[in-house]
């Protein structure tokens, strides 16, 4: 005979989705709980007295339910016994016999209030604990994010595992913890509900199990089913997010307002949606279904049970108080049980979600390396040794490309798009590493250099640079996280950028909120966003050597001028690496580099580019006759 199909993939359902799954589907099963430790501990890291309350309301709300019907037992047996004592005459005072049974009224009273109490102690305690561990989850995701390399945010996968564990890790700890506490609470009770059923029938508890068992084993197969659906499709899900942010982000409508984009990419946007959705009902349809089947073995087994507690109080076996404390103890018992069970499959569930967190935070990172604050050879200034770089997968950018910059000296790039000047910036600030040869500043390998010293020497305008939603002084106070707040250090930066005229117009100066994410923010032009830019790298004042790609393609030839005389007053002593497309601001660089595909074609000044009439020379040509 067939086996339902719940039971077909089960041991697959068991298998956890790390690379450490065992090859036993139990042993897989339970491997994956390896993450609830971790989990009890961040609870305990976050609050350990709330984890102390946790704990305490556990114990309370898992013991008294037992106590409650016990003491139900008593109340029962005693109002029976008062009532067959005033009917026989021989208490005439019904006072006398019943001032025991309110007592017992009383004290049941106060255990179902302090039952209450407990479930209000963990409502809170959870509702405060989900808010702070969501803020701790996510503050370890964003500092790992601030050890991975440029490489791995570039890299598709590692990214897909950043946004799983954005998605549903924040959340999970705590749901975990809760699940746990909970399990342990259950557990609790069914212990203390054992001690009183077993005094009825040893099978009694066989019978309990027998009918939530099933129960929970088709939970688990659906739980795995639920991640390894979740994990798939991980791609489609981030698409969708991208979708939602090109439609509704003011630096992306313009165009598609433009090109008539919504209706394409709002179909786009349903089509996913449409395909994610057939496989949840699916598997929803599946999980429910199956769930109600075998959910009806526990609604009979409660009735065989619920008859056999009758018959032996018909029987004379039990009194009426123990036939009304069975039958709680028993319904009790099989919500404790079944909740116990869900509780595991939940955790299980759980686990796997964790397991994209800390599938994400062991993700292995390269140490940044390097003590060195000042190279060797000061004064030598910065060397590129036969340097060059390929990204994983083989695809070469960079090729042997040798140059030698020596403080006071400017060296300019000219190349096409593509052909692998701001990957050589890349190199420089070490967002990258080369794949072959070295970088030496002042002798040193830039590998030896500590981070932050290094980076304290760079300035760097990037042609994509970021246009942060902050107010003005920020977004230049950026370039130097020490002077982030002096308005002093923004003035003197904004004056050497040209920023100073616009800025001083604005309602609010230095404190107005720039952008239209936030309240009263106002949005700049290309040419006014670049300025700002630039006098952001102007803010790093130790900065000897600058670095500008693309500075002025969003301004007019006017100031473009102004720009580079300030830029040449500004850079005196300094070593400057200018990428440009314009060969009028390229053209009074001590050092000119053609670059062509990863290659450095030319070099030289622009007279001796010009006289060696080649590539440059022909595009300097071509770039003077539309001019003319």
């Amino acid at each position: 005979m067939a086996l339902p199909f719940f039971w077909m993939p089960l041991s697959h359902a068991m298998q956890p989705p790390s690379p450490h799954s065992s090859s036993s589907p139990l042993s897989g099963f339970f491997s994956v709980f390896r993450y609830s430790q971790r989990a009890l501990g961040l609870v305990w890291e976050t609050s350990r007295w709330m984890m102390f309350g946790l704990a305490l309301c556990t114990l309370v709300a898992g013991v008294l339910p037992a106590v409650a019907a016990w003491v139900g037992q008593l109340i029962v047996d005693g109002v029976v016994s008062a009532m067959a004592a005033h009917q026989a005459a021989d208490d005439p005072d019904l006072r006398v016999s019943i001032t025991p049974v309110l007592k017992l009224v009383g004290i049941e009273a106060l255990i179902i209030g302090l039952i209450a109490l407990a479930q209000r102690g963990l409502s809170a305690q959870q509702a405060l604990l989900r808010a702070l561990l969501g803020q701790k989850v996510n503050v370890m995701i964003l500092e790992k994010a601030g050890t991975l390399s440029l490489g791995q945010f570039e890299d598709s996968e590692l990214y897909d595992q950043l946004t799983r564990a954005r998605r549903e890790a924040s959340t999970r700890p705590l749901a975990l913890v809760n699940k746990t506490f909970g399990l342990m609470q259950n557990a609790i009770s069914l212990g203390s509900f054992s001690v009183l059923l077993i005094q009825f029938s040893p099978w009694a508890l066989l019978i309990l199990a027998v009918g939530a068992l099933p129960v929970f084993i088709s939970e688990a197969k659906f739980s795995g089913d639920a991640f390894r659906l979740f994990r798939r499709r991980s791609p489609e899900t981030r698409m969708q997010g991208y979708l939602e942010t090109v439609l509704a982000r003011e630096d992306s409508i313009k165009e598609v307002k433009l090109f008539g984009l919504e209706g394409l990419f709002l179909q786009r946007y349903r089509d996913i949606f449409t395909r994610l959705f057939a496989e949840d009902r699916r598997l929803t349809l599946h999980r429910e279904s199956w769930g109600f089947v075998l959910g009806l073995l526990g609604t009979l087994t409660f009735y065989a049970a619920y008859a056999w507690v009758v018959i032996e109080t018909i029987a004379g076996a039990l009194t009426l108080g123990q036939m009304t404390m069975y039958l709680m103890v028993f319904k009790q018992g099989q919500s404790a049980l079944s909740a116990s069970l869900t509780a595991i499959s939940g955790m299980y569930e759980d686990n796997l979600y964790l397991s994209n967190l800390y599938e994400y935070l062991e993700q292995p990172t390269k140490a940044e390396g390097g003590s060195l604050t000042q190279g060797t050879q000061p004064g030598d200034g910065l060397r590129f040794e036969n340097v060059s770089f390929a990204y994983p997968g083989g695809r070469q950018v960079l090729q042997k490309i040798s140059l030698h910059l020596a403080p006071g000296q400017s060296l300019a790039l000219v190349g096409e798009n593509g052909s692998g000047k701001t990957t050589l910036i890349k190199l420089l600030t070490r967002l990258y590493h080369p794949t072959h040869g070295r970088i030496l500043l002042d002798g040193t390998d830039l590998r030896d250099w500590e981070t932050g010293a290094l980076r304290k020497r760079i300035g760097v305008i990037f042609q994509d640079f970021v246009r942060y939603q902050l107010q003005v002084g920020e977004n230049l106070g950026v370039g130097d996280t020490h002077a982030f707040n002096d308005e002093t250090r923004w003035q003197q930066a904004a004056h050497y950028g040209m920023a100073d005229s616009f800025i001083k117009q604005m309602p609010k100066g230095y404190q107005t909120q720039l952008g239209r994410w936030f309240k009263d923010g106002q949005e700049l032009s290309g040419g006014q966003w670049q300025k700002i830019a630039l006098s952001r790298a102007y803010m790093r004042e130790e900065a000897d050597i600058l670095v500008l790609d693309e500075p002025t393609a969003a301004m007019d030839a006017a100031a473009e001028a102004d720009v580079f005389t300030r830029f040449r007053a500004h850079s005196r002593n300094k070593m400057t690496i200018l990428i440009s497309h314009r060969f009028s601001t390229v053209r009074s660089a001590d050092m000119i580099l053609v670059i062509d595909q990863g290659q450095v074609l030319e070099r030289g000044t622009h007279e001796a580019l010009l006289a060696l009439d080649g590539r440059y020379a022909a595009l300097f040509q071509l770039q003077a006759k539309g001019y003319q």
